[in-house]
């Protein structure tokens, strides 16, 4: 059956990093060894994230639907119509939105 549900996504269970990351991954034609010298960093810490990554992706978020705004971001961030690290700014300052907006309805109780 197909999802026709465009927050059903698997890509919408990554952060814009990870989508980044995933991207890299594949133009790289999968060689960890790439990744590894493109990050600057050593070829167990580039297959330590790639597991973590298959690890989120295989867990799914189906009971945890994506936010709209994270799902905007995301599309934005892969557009190139805005940076990552200002993608990041966006969702941070919309989770503090939500965590002061959680907290003043239990206020209100």
């Amino acid at each position: 059956m197909a999802r026709t549900d465009e927050q059903n996504r698997w890509t919408d269970l990554l952060e814009p990093d990870e989508l980044s990351f995933v991207r890299r991954f594949v133009l790289s034609s999968g060689s960890l060894k790439e990744m590894a010298n493109e990050y600057g960093v050593s070829y167990p810490t580039i297959r330590q994230r790639l597991d973590e990554l298959i690890e989120k992706m295989r867990r799914g978020t189906k009971d945890k639907p994506v936010s709209e705004l994270r799902r905007v971001m995301r599309q934005m961030v892969e557009n190139g119509e805005i940076d990552l690290p200002a993608a990041r700014k966006i969702l941070a300052a919309g989770a503090r939105d939500l965590k002061s907006a959680e907290k003043a309805r239990e206020e209100e109780r």
